[in-house]
Protein backbone atom coordinates (compact mmCIF):
# COMPACT_ATOMS: atom_id res chain seq x y z
CA UNK A 1 0.00 0.00 0.00
CA UNK A 2 1.19 3.01 -0.64
CA UNK A 3 -0.67 6.64 1.47
CA UNK A 4 0.14 9.41 -0.87
CA UNK A 5 1.87 12.59 0.88
CA UNK A 6 0.24 15.33 -1.08
CA UNK A 7 -3.49 15.13 -1.27
CA UNK A 8 -5.94 17.47 -2.68
CA UNK A 9 -8.66 19.44 -1.36
CA UNK A 10 -11.66 17.77 -0.49
CA UNK A 11 -9.66 14.54 0.25
CA UNK A 12 -8.45 13.31 4.00
CA UNK A 13 -6.76 10.56 2.77
CA UNK A 14 -5.65 8.22 -0.64
CA UNK A 15 -4.30 5.21 -0.64
CA UNK A 16 -2.95 2.82 -3.84
CA UNK A 17 -3.03 -0.93 -3.53
CA UNK A 18 -2.24 -3.48 -5.73
CA UNK A 19 -5.39 -4.78 -7.54
CA UNK A 20 -5.27 -8.05 -10.02
CA UNK A 21 -5.80 -7.46 -13.95
CA UNK A 22 -3.28 -4.72 -14.25
CA UNK A 23 -5.43 -1.99 -12.02
CA UNK A 24 -4.77 -0.12 -8.84
CA UNK A 25 -8.01 -0.20 -5.76
CA UNK A 26 -8.12 3.47 -5.11
CA UNK A 27 -9.33 3.97 -1.63
CA UNK A 28 -9.90 7.41 -0.85
CA UNK A 29 -12.11 9.73 2.37
CA UNK A 30 -13.72 13.00 2.02
CA UNK A 31 -12.36 15.19 4.90
CA UNK A 32 -14.92 15.71 7.85
CA UNK A 33 -15.35 16.57 10.59
CA UNK A 34 -16.75 13.44 13.10
CA UNK A 35 -19.58 13.93 15.29
CA UNK A 36 -19.39 10.44 18.09
CA UNK A 37 -21.69 10.63 20.45
CA UNK A 38 -20.18 10.43 24.19
CA UNK A 39 -16.32 11.01 22.75
CA UNK A 40 -13.86 11.40 25.41
CA UNK A 41 -10.10 12.75 23.68
CA UNK A 42 -6.64 13.57 24.86
CA UNK A 43 -3.22 14.56 24.18
CA UNK A 44 -0.04 13.35 24.84
CA UNK A 45 3.16 15.25 24.37
CA UNK A 46 6.68 13.26 24.38
CA UNK A 47 8.38 14.32 27.10
CA UNK A 48 11.53 12.71 26.29
CA UNK A 49 14.84 14.24 27.24
CA UNK A 50 15.38 14.85 22.95
CA UNK A 51 12.30 16.75 23.24
CA UNK A 52 13.98 19.50 25.12
CA UNK A 53 14.88 22.29 21.86
CA UNK A 54 11.38 21.96 21.01
CA UNK A 55 10.00 23.05 24.63
CA UNK A 56 12.77 25.71 24.43
CA UNK A 57 15.14 24.42 26.68
CA UNK A 58 18.38 24.28 26.23
CA UNK A 59 20.62 20.69 26.70
CA UNK A 60 23.92 21.75 26.97
CA UNK A 61 25.17 21.52 24.35
CA UNK A 62 26.66 24.66 22.37
CA UNK A 63 29.36 25.68 19.17
CA UNK A 64 32.29 26.93 21.01
CA UNK A 65 33.47 29.06 18.14
CA UNK A 66 32.25 33.06 17.61
CA UNK A 67 32.00 32.79 14.04
CA UNK A 68 28.62 30.94 13.93
CA UNK A 69 27.26 34.15 15.56
CA UNK A 70 26.54 32.85 19.35
CA UNK A 71 23.77 30.55 20.78
CA UNK A 72 20.45 31.07 19.21
CA UNK A 73 17.29 31.85 21.44
CA UNK A 74 15.28 28.78 22.02
CA UNK A 75 11.88 28.75 21.86
CA UNK A 76 9.12 26.91 23.25
CA UNK A 77 7.62 25.18 19.40
CA UNK A 78 5.28 23.04 21.35
CA UNK A 79 3.02 25.21 23.14
CA UNK A 80 1.03 26.39 19.95
CA UNK A 81 0.68 22.99 19.04
CA UNK A 82 -0.75 21.71 21.70
CA UNK A 83 -2.79 24.56 22.30
CA UNK A 84 -4.45 24.60 19.11
CA UNK A 85 -5.06 20.58 19.12
CA UNK A 86 -6.14 20.45 22.95
CA UNK A 87 -8.62 23.73 22.20
CA UNK A 88 -9.92 21.83 19.37
CA UNK A 89 -10.60 18.75 20.76
CA UNK A 90 -12.22 20.38 23.77
CA UNK A 91 -14.60 22.81 21.96
CA UNK A 92 -15.58 20.62 18.66
CA UNK A 93 -15.06 16.76 19.67
CA UNK A 94 -14.68 16.04 23.14
CA UNK A 95 -18.68 15.31 25.22
CA UNK A 96 -17.35 16.86 28.37
CA UNK A 97 -15.99 19.99 26.54
CA UNK A 98 -12.94 19.35 28.36
CA UNK A 99 -9.80 17.54 26.74
CA UNK A 100 -7.52 15.26 29.12
CA UNK A 101 -3.29 16.10 28.57
CA UNK A 102 -0.54 14.43 29.65
CA UNK A 103 3.12 14.28 29.21
CA UNK A 104 4.46 10.65 28.05
CA UNK A 105 8.35 8.94 27.83
CA UNK A 106 9.09 10.85 31.47
CA UNK A 107 10.86 9.77 34.04
CA UNK A 108 13.62 6.88 33.92
CA UNK A 109 13.60 4.84 30.89
CA UNK A 110 11.16 6.89 29.90
CA UNK A 111 8.22 4.92 30.85
CA UNK A 112 6.30 7.30 32.94
CA UNK A 113 3.61 9.56 32.35
CA UNK A 114 2.60 12.98 33.93
CA UNK A 115 -0.91 14.44 34.53
CA UNK A 116 -1.25 18.08 33.00
CA UNK A 117 -5.18 17.84 33.35
CA UNK A 118 -8.46 18.11 31.59
CA UNK A 119 -8.54 21.35 29.84
CA UNK A 120 -11.34 23.00 28.52
CA UNK A 121 -10.92 25.13 24.98
CA UNK A 122 -10.34 28.69 26.73
CA UNK A 123 -8.05 26.88 29.59
CA UNK A 124 -5.82 24.96 26.58
CA UNK A 125 -5.27 28.61 24.73
CA UNK A 126 -4.08 30.29 27.19
CA UNK A 127 -2.38 27.15 28.91
CA UNK A 128 1.76 27.10 28.57
CA UNK A 129 2.55 23.07 27.94
CA UNK A 130 6.37 23.58 28.81
CA UNK A 131 8.99 20.84 29.63
CA UNK A 132 7.53 18.03 31.62
CA UNK A 133 9.21 17.81 35.83
CA UNK A 134 11.74 15.01 34.41
CA UNK A 135 12.64 14.69 30.76
CA UNK A 136 12.84 10.92 30.04
CA UNK A 137 15.99 8.72 29.10
CA UNK A 138 13.72 6.60 26.76
CA UNK A 139 10.79 7.27 24.40
CA UNK A 140 7.83 4.26 25.15
CA UNK A 141 4.77 5.27 23.99
CA UNK A 142 2.55 2.07 25.68
CA UNK A 143 2.04 3.23 29.05
CA UNK A 144 0.38 6.84 27.12
CA UNK A 145 -1.75 4.50 25.22
CA UNK A 146 -2.78 2.00 28.42
CA UNK A 147 -3.36 5.54 30.30
CA UNK A 148 -6.17 6.75 27.92
CA UNK A 149 -7.50 2.86 27.21
CA UNK A 150 -7.79 2.43 30.95
CA UNK A 151 -9.10 5.27 31.98
CA UNK A 152 -11.50 6.01 29.15
CA UNK A 153 -12.67 2.20 29.33
CA UNK A 154 -16.41 3.09 29.66
CA UNK A 155 -16.34 6.11 26.76
CA UNK A 156 -18.54 5.31 23.57
CA UNK A 157 -15.37 6.33 21.25
CA UNK A 158 -12.40 7.93 22.21
CA UNK A 159 -10.23 9.84 20.28
CA UNK A 160 -6.21 10.15 21.29
CA UNK A 161 -3.60 12.11 19.53
CA UNK A 162 0.26 11.49 20.79
CA UNK A 163 3.03 13.83 19.64
CA UNK A 164 6.75 12.89 19.35
CA UNK A 165 9.83 14.13 18.03
CA UNK A 166 12.33 10.52 17.40
CA UNK A 167 12.11 6.75 17.94
CA UNK A 168 10.05 4.51 20.11
CA UNK A 169 11.54 1.85 21.82
CA UNK A 170 8.91 -0.16 22.84
CA UNK A 171 7.26 -0.41 19.11
CA UNK A 172 6.69 -4.35 19.07
CA UNK A 173 5.13 -3.89 22.67
CA UNK A 174 2.77 -1.52 21.19
CA UNK A 175 2.12 -3.25 18.11
CA UNK A 176 1.44 -6.23 20.02
CA UNK A 177 -1.30 -4.56 22.19
CA UNK A 178 -2.69 -2.98 19.91
CA UNK A 179 -3.58 -5.71 17.94
CA UNK A 180 -5.32 -7.62 21.00
CA UNK A 181 -7.18 -3.97 21.06
CA UNK A 182 -8.48 -3.91 17.90
CA UNK A 183 -9.77 -7.57 18.53
CA UNK A 184 -11.27 -6.61 21.22
CA UNK A 185 -13.31 -4.14 19.47
CA UNK A 186 -14.10 -5.92 16.71
CA UNK A 187 -15.65 -8.96 19.00
CA UNK A 188 -17.27 -6.13 20.71
CA UNK A 189 -15.76 -6.71 24.02
CA UNK A 190 -14.85 -2.65 24.39
CA UNK A 191 -16.02 0.53 21.93
CA UNK A 192 -14.41 1.92 19.44
CA UNK A 193 -10.75 3.87 19.60
CA UNK A 194 -8.81 5.86 17.06
CA UNK A 195 -5.05 6.73 18.34
CA UNK A 196 -3.20 9.81 16.20
CA UNK A 197 0.37 9.80 15.73
CA UNK A 198 2.20 13.23 14.88
CA UNK A 199 5.80 13.70 14.11
CA UNK A 200 7.45 16.81 14.57
CA UNK A 201 10.95 18.17 13.93
CA UNK A 202 13.32 16.73 11.73
CA UNK A 203 14.42 13.47 13.61
CA UNK A 204 10.94 11.42 13.28
CA UNK A 205 11.44 7.52 12.43
CA UNK A 206 8.02 7.81 9.68
CA UNK A 207 9.34 4.06 9.18
CA UNK A 208 7.89 3.32 12.57
CA UNK A 209 4.92 5.54 12.48
CA UNK A 210 3.94 3.71 9.08
CA UNK A 211 4.46 0.43 10.75
CA UNK A 212 1.60 1.33 13.10
CA UNK A 213 -0.84 3.01 10.34
CA UNK A 214 -0.53 -0.15 8.48
CA UNK A 215 -1.00 -2.21 11.10
CA UNK A 216 -2.89 -5.78 10.42
CA UNK A 217 -4.34 -6.87 13.15
CA UNK A 218 -6.67 -9.28 11.26
CA UNK A 219 -9.77 -7.48 11.89
CA UNK A 220 -11.35 -4.57 10.35
CA UNK A 221 -10.76 -2.15 13.09
CA UNK A 222 -7.76 0.73 11.94
CA UNK A 223 -6.50 2.09 15.11
CA UNK A 224 -3.88 3.77 13.82
CA UNK A 225 -3.18 6.81 11.80
CA UNK A 226 0.01 9.08 11.88
CA UNK A 227 1.02 12.53 10.60
CA UNK A 228 3.97 14.61 9.99
CA UNK A 229 2.95 18.18 11.47
CA UNK A 230 4.73 19.76 8.57
CA UNK A 231 2.99 18.35 5.88
CA UNK A 232 -0.11 18.90 7.32
CA UNK A 233 -2.30 21.73 5.40
CA UNK A 234 -5.33 21.53 8.15
CA UNK A 235 -6.07 20.62 11.92
CA UNK A 236 -8.85 18.73 10.75
CA UNK A 237 -6.50 16.31 9.00
CA UNK A 238 -6.48 14.09 12.10
CA UNK A 239 -9.91 12.49 11.09
CA UNK A 240 -8.60 11.46 8.06
CA UNK A 241 -9.60 7.96 8.99
CA UNK A 242 -12.54 9.31 10.83
CA UNK A 243 -15.32 8.69 7.84
CA UNK A 244 -18.42 7.23 8.28
CA UNK A 245 -18.82 4.77 5.25
CA UNK A 246 -22.71 5.70 5.48
CA UNK A 247 -22.17 9.44 5.08
CA UNK A 248 -23.08 11.15 1.88
CA UNK A 249 -21.52 14.62 1.09
CA UNK A 250 -23.48 15.14 -2.04
CA UNK A 251 -26.91 13.66 -4.14
CA UNK A 252 -24.29 12.87 -7.30
CA UNK A 253 -20.98 12.90 -8.26
CA UNK A 254 -18.60 10.94 -10.85
CA UNK A 255 -14.94 9.80 -10.78
CA UNK A 256 -13.02 10.12 -13.91
CA UNK A 257 -9.77 8.34 -14.85
CA UNK A 258 -6.80 10.05 -16.73
CA UNK A 259 -8.53 10.54 -20.13
CA UNK A 260 -11.56 11.61 -18.67
CA UNK A 261 -13.52 8.51 -18.30
CA UNK A 262 -15.76 7.43 -15.76
CA UNK A 263 -14.84 4.86 -13.67
CA UNK A 264 -17.66 5.41 -10.91
CA UNK A 265 -20.83 7.38 -11.17
CA UNK A 266 -23.16 8.19 -7.75
CA UNK A 267 -25.96 9.73 -9.77
CA UNK A 268 -28.30 6.94 -7.69
CA UNK A 269 -26.51 6.20 -4.68
CA UNK A 270 -25.07 9.69 -3.95
CA UNK A 271 -22.13 10.51 -3.23
CA UNK A 272 -20.27 8.85 -0.05
CA UNK A 273 -17.60 10.16 2.37
CA UNK A 274 -15.53 7.19 1.59
CA UNK A 275 -14.85 6.58 -2.18
CA UNK A 276 -13.51 2.73 -3.42
CA UNK A 277 -12.69 2.42 -7.21
CA UNK A 278 -10.04 0.73 -9.18
CA UNK A 279 -7.82 1.91 -12.44
CA UNK A 280 -5.42 1.08 -14.59
CA UNK A 281 -2.28 0.38 -12.98
CA UNK A 282 -0.43 3.00 -15.31
CA UNK A 283 -2.71 6.02 -14.13
CA UNK A 284 -0.80 9.24 -12.61
CA UNK A 285 -3.99 11.01 -11.88
CA UNK A 286 -7.46 10.22 -11.81
CA UNK A 287 -10.66 13.29 -10.87
CA UNK A 288 -13.64 13.83 -8.70
CA UNK A 289 -16.68 15.56 -10.21
CA UNK A 290 -18.93 16.98 -7.94
CA UNK A 291 -21.42 20.34 -8.54
CA UNK A 292 -20.57 21.53 -11.12
CA UNK A 293 -16.61 21.42 -9.80
CA UNK A 294 -13.57 19.19 -10.84
CA UNK A 295 -10.97 18.04 -8.91
CA UNK A 296 -7.99 16.44 -9.94
CA UNK A 297 -5.67 14.08 -7.60
CA UNK A 298 -2.34 13.25 -9.24
CA UNK A 299 -0.98 9.46 -7.66
CA UNK A 300 2.44 10.61 -8.77
CA UNK A 301 4.86 13.47 -8.62
CA UNK A 302 4.77 12.81 -12.71
CA UNK A 303 1.27 13.47 -12.99
CA UNK A 304 0.33 17.08 -14.45
CA UNK A 305 -2.41 18.81 -12.88
CA UNK A 306 -5.13 19.71 -15.33
CA UNK A 307 -7.17 23.23 -15.15
CA UNK A 308 -10.50 23.30 -14.37
CA UNK A 309 -13.08 22.28 -17.50
CA UNK A 310 -14.17 26.16 -18.71
CA UNK A 311 -17.74 24.67 -17.89
CA UNK A 312 -16.65 23.56 -14.44
CA UNK A 313 -16.77 25.77 -11.04
CA UNK A 314 -13.43 26.35 -9.24
CA UNK A 315 -12.70 23.62 -6.44
CA UNK A 316 -14.16 24.23 -3.51
CA UNK A 317 -14.58 22.11 -0.05
CA UNK A 318 -17.07 19.53 -0.07
CA UNK A 319 -19.62 19.32 2.80
CA UNK A 320 -22.89 17.69 3.67
CA UNK A 321 -25.57 19.95 1.68
CA UNK A 322 -27.47 21.07 4.30
CA UNK A 323 -25.13 22.00 6.42
CA UNK A 324 -22.62 25.38 6.70
CA UNK A 325 -19.01 24.36 7.16
CA UNK A 326 -18.60 24.07 10.75
CA UNK A 327 -14.60 24.15 10.61
CA UNK A 328 -14.44 27.41 9.13
CA UNK A 329 -12.82 29.05 11.98
CA UNK A 330 -10.31 25.90 12.44
CA UNK A 331 -9.31 26.71 8.59
CA UNK A 332 -5.53 27.66 8.19
CA UNK A 333 -4.20 26.82 11.25
CA UNK A 334 -0.32 26.53 11.01
CA UNK A 335 0.70 22.99 12.95
CA UNK A 336 4.62 23.73 11.03
CA UNK A 337 6.96 23.86 13.54
CA UNK A 338 9.29 27.14 13.43
CA UNK A 339 12.65 25.36 12.55
CA UNK A 340 10.79 23.28 9.61
CA UNK A 341 9.38 26.18 8.07
CA UNK A 342 13.13 27.46 8.27
CA UNK A 343 14.47 24.38 7.14
CA UNK A 344 11.95 24.84 3.64
CA UNK A 345 12.70 28.30 2.97
CA UNK A 346 16.03 27.34 2.66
Amino acid sequence: MAQLKQVVDPFGEVNVYPAPGGKVRIVATILMEPHKEGAQTGIALDGSGSMSKLYGVEDGSRILSPIFGGPKKLTNEITPIAQNLCAYLARKIDADGGTTCIYWAVGENGGGIQEVGDLTADEAERHVFGPPSDFGTGTRLLPAVRYFVDRFRSAPWGFYVFITDGELHDLDEVKAYSVQLARDIAAHRRNPLKFILIGVGSSVNESQMEELDDLDSGTSVDLWDHKLAAEMRVLEEIFAEVVDRNARVADNGRILDGRGSVVKDFSETGMPAFLEFELPAESESFTLEVNGARVQQPLSARARTIAPSAEAKPAAKVEPEEVDDPNAEWRGIDLVLENDAKSKDE
